[in-house]
């Protein structure tokens, strides 16, 4: 049988996977970019310019067969290393596992390494500077706006993907064309974030230490950093537009930002004397989650990563996520080839309670990031995850580890599981139910009977409100 035309608006990270996988499976494969293309321009304006990649992403490139040409684009982080207001340290590792931990890795040189390997294919083409203007569902017609031509021209296929981000223009024609049959939710954060700069030192080398995504928690803002391959470190800074003593609104000249920094992050003048520039330099961006249904439009259409689900960036999971999408519906495929409305429709089925689990996950680490890494009571339970998945590796694993590490576990259920183990620890802490002159397998046991009985309390919860 032939295989089907595909029209993919949105050469980004999951665009460009979604389009390898696509044409390793033989379909012939049309990629529409309205940007330039970044392997010949710098189209990063001072945002997001690395992410944080794990397990779940690493998943999907040993799918297309391109983990080896990946891992050399990466730089381990074992931790978050905390940086108090005095200028001291303190590092709190991911896992109790030594092979566990997340990676830096820059977004361009990884959207770029995706390009170049599905252009390899015959059946795939990316066109850059062409805008996707409207999108008619009823005879598979895509219009577009050159910017080089200046003209409009029309394509058409027997599908159409929509990967083209937070922005999507193939989710607004679903609402144009479902009105009050699609529904849609877009909420922000009260904060924004702007991206900064640690350049290198005069050798080159790392002004601070490499492998640890930094953080600066100040409870109503905060700092990260993470490191790039060149010796640099981006660092980003989300603070509220409007609220507080210090926000966006009120930082607006020089003097201003040096006393922000002087006050709240001492430690980071002597490591980024570019402060003010980079300030009033990069755009302050906002942050929000997106979600809604359905994701597909009669078995002709589909959205997928973040036109489907975007999501704040603080458990560093939208790029993995948005490629374990592609992961999940390659299943699907699988399973229905042949049959797009029911590749559609399973894919959706499976995968949205996953995404939003992990958008309602990522706000929880934003407050958690922000707030209670630097609380006393939660380092206690960090500390006692640790030793209990160093101790017992194949019987604990923190929520954290569950999202980041275990990607063969969804995220919903890695959320229900990790949220009644986070009640059951605090609780005991709290209750000083822990003693820690007991040995470690008895404090495990408890943990889980704790664990369960949170678990079977929702259970019933919910059988109730039922």
């Amino acid at each position: 049988m032939a295989k089907n035309n595909v029209l993919l608006i949105g050469a980004g990270l999951c665009g460009s996977l979604l389009a390898l996988r696509l044409g390793q499976r033989g379909y012939r494969v049309r990629v529409m970019e309205k940007r330039p293309d970044l392997r010949k321009v710098d189209i990063s304006a001072g945002r997001s310019i690395n992410l944080a990649f794990s397990d779940r992403g690493l998943k999907a490139m040993r799918m297309v067969g391109i983990e080896d040409k990946v891992l050399p684009l990466c730089i381990p982080m074992h931790g978050r290393m905390l940086h108090d207001k005095s200028g001291q340290t303190k590092m709190s590792n991911y896992s109790g596992r030594k092979h566990e931990y997340i990676n830096s890795i820059s977004r361009g040189q990884l959207t770029a390494l995706l390009m170049d390997e599905a252009e390899e294919l015959e059946n795939v083409s990316i066109e850059f500077n062409k805008k996707c203007t409207h999108i008619d569902f009823e005879h598979k017609k895509v219009s577009f706006f050159c910017y080089e031509s200046k003209r409009e021209f029309e394509i058409q296929a027997d599908v159409i993907f929509g990967a083209d981000g937070a922005g999507s223009v193939l989710r607004k024609n679903y609402y144009l064309a479902k009105k009050f049959l699609f529904s849609f939710s877009q909420n922000f954060l009260s904060h924004g974030y702007k991206e900064l700069t640690i350049h290198p030192d005069k050798g080159g080398g790392f002004k601070t230490f490499k492998n640890a995504l930094h953080i600066w928690p100040r409870g109503e803002y905060m700092l990260i950093a993470l490191p790039n391959l060149d010796g640099s470190f981006t660092v980003t800074l989300f603070l509220s537009y409007n609220e507080g003593e210090y926000n966006f609104n009120n930082l607006t000249d020089p003097e201003a930002v040096m006393d922000f920094f002087r006050e709240e992050f001492p430690d980071t003048l002597a490591l980024m004397p570019n402060v003010v520039d980079d300030f009033f330099e990069n755009p302050t961006a906002p942050l929000g989650t997106v979600k809604c249904s359905p994701w597909n439009f009669e078995g002709n259409s589909l959205l997928i990563g973040d036109a489907a689900h975007a999501i704040v960036p603080f458990y560093g999971q939208g790029m993995n996520a948005s490629f374990e999408d592609v992961v999940e519906l390659d299943k699907c495929i699988e399973k229905h080839e042949g049959d797009w409305e029911a590749v559609f429709n399973l894919f959706e089925q499976t995968r949205k309670p996953d995404t939003d689990a992990i958008a309602d996950l990522a706000i929880d680490n934003f407050y958690e990031m922000r707030d209670h890494v630097a609380n006393p009571i939660f380092q206690e339970k960090r500390k006692l995850e640790m030793a209990l998945e160093s101790q017992f590796p194949d019987e604990y694993n923190s929520k954290y580890s569950l999202v980041t590490f275990n990607e063969d576990i969804g995220y919903r259920d890695a959320m229900i599981m990790g949220r009644a183990q986070d009640k059951a620890i605090l609780n005991m802490i709290a209750d000083q139910e822990i003693n820690y002159d007991e040995n470690l397998k008895e404090i495990l046991k408890k943990v889980n009977e704790e664990t369960l009985e949170i678990l079977d309390e929702d259970k019933v919860a919910k059988t109730m409100r039922h």
